[in-house]
């Protein structure tokens, strides 16, 4: 009996079928497919981005209507309500992050945060209590911090008591997710330092050095698993469109102001390939914050926003917002006349909350874009972002 022929179409879909097998079998089979990490602690660093208290704790608190939203009453954080290091903690199955300066209610069982609001990654001038004063818990500083935690926490569990239950296991420390979103209060500290904008880009490459310098000594202390931030466009947000007049793009963000921070986010991922590099052992992910937050701005309706350059706490204005006279949740006297810098009615519909800061409901879908790995390097999810040998 003569063999049948085997056509090109035959072998074409034969071919088709089998890759379409292979795909349905690589996606849905929890044996195949790549497995999720466990991150049993996060230790995040950075600003007001992601500070869950540390200046409130140390130097001073947001005062009402901040917290508003979902915890009502002021939590801390510099929003109407929860920040993208809240999102990405409960996504992991963790409680929120307690601030590493707080000493009432902590617990470092699953974590810490360092990070402060007005943080910067070199030493700021001037520092607060001084006028216009940054943060003096640097990067450096947050870092030295966490050193310390991760000492003096395994002599508490080893003393055993009532407190050792609420410091991490020492195996905690190789498997964390460490997270970092710092650099954005380095570039307007330049620029009320009345540095031009040549200048500031100048001093680029120096933060981004000082930012690799603190990476390595969290990898030398057995860090493996990165996440970071870069930063956002800066030009966008009222505290620099009030204070610094310029060319506005199509959006009506102050354009020269968001090519400086194209600039050092651009000096970050170069950064970021040589740390892997040199740091062969760690899994570190860049997450481009910068064109997600700027897409809220270019597309508020898409989201459901309206006015995003507007903020929704102050005291009026074209956009709502003059550190000059009063910030958020402060009272001034006008011509004999209190003037408070309220909320707006609906926050869930504004991007900025109160000049600087974002609101709940845009950190809430900050997070949902980058948790995806759709604007990560490597295009990995949150979940899957670990040094695998750890798994």
């Amino acid at each position: 009996m003569e063999s049948p022929r085997i056509t090109v179409k035959v072998i074409i879909s034969l071919f088709c079928s089998y890759m379409l097998l292979s795909h349905y079998i690589t996606t849905s089979s929890p044996a195949l497919a790549l497995e999720d990490c466990h991150f049993p602690a996060i230790f995040n660093f950075g600003d007001s981005n992601s500070d869950t208290g540390g200046m409130a704790a140390a130097i001073y608190r947001p005062p009402p209507p901040s917290g508003k939203t979902h915890f009502h009453t002021p939590a801390g954080r510099f929003s109407d309500g929860r920040l993208i290091i809240d999102f990405l903690a409960k996504s992991l199955g963790h409680p929120f992050l307690s601030a590493y300066l707080d000493s009432i209610g902590t617990n470092f069982s699953h974590g810490a945060n360092f990070a402060t609001a007005s943080s910067t990654i070199r030493l700021p001038d001037p520092i607060i209590p001084a006028p216009g004063g940054f943060s003096p818990f640097t990067l450096n500083i947050q870092c030295s911090q966490f050193l310390q935690l991760k000492s003096r926490s395994q002599l508490i569990r080893h003393r055993g008591g009532i407190f050792a239950s609420l410091m991490p296991k020492k195996k905690y420390f190789a498997k964390a997710l460490y997270t970092f979103d710092i650099g954005q209060n380095d570039l307007p500290e330049g620029f009320f330092g009345n540095l031009t904008v040549q200048e500031v880009n100048a001093s680029v490459p120096n933060i981004v050095s000082m930012f690799s310098a603190n990476i390595k000594k969290i990898y030398d202390s057995g860090g493996r698993s990165f996440w970071i931030h870069n930063t956002g466009p800066i030009g966008c947000i009222p505290y620099i469109l009030v204070n610094f007049p310029a060319q506005k793009d199509e959006v009506g963000c102050a354009k020269l102001y968001n090519e400086v921070a194209q600039y050092f986010n651009h000096k970050l991922k170069e950064a970021t390939v040589q740390l892997r590099k040199d740091l062969p052992l760690a899994a570190i992910t860049y997450v481009d914050i910068y064109s997600v937050k700027y897409s809220l701005y270019k597309e508020p309706q898409k989201y459901g926003f309206e006015q995003p350059l507007v903020s929704c706490c102050g005291t009026g204005g074209k956009y709502n917002f003059n550190s000059k006279t009063v910030e958020c949740g402060r009272t001034v006297t006008v011509n004999g006349r209190q003037i408070f810098a309220d909320s707006c009615k609906r926050p869930y519909v504004k991007v900025n909350w109160d000049g600087i800061h974002y609101t709940d409901a845009a950190a809430k879908i900050i997070f949902d874009k980058i948790s995806t790995g759709a604007f990560s390097d490597p295009p990995l999810p949150l979940k899957q972002a670990c040094h695998r040998s750890l798994e």
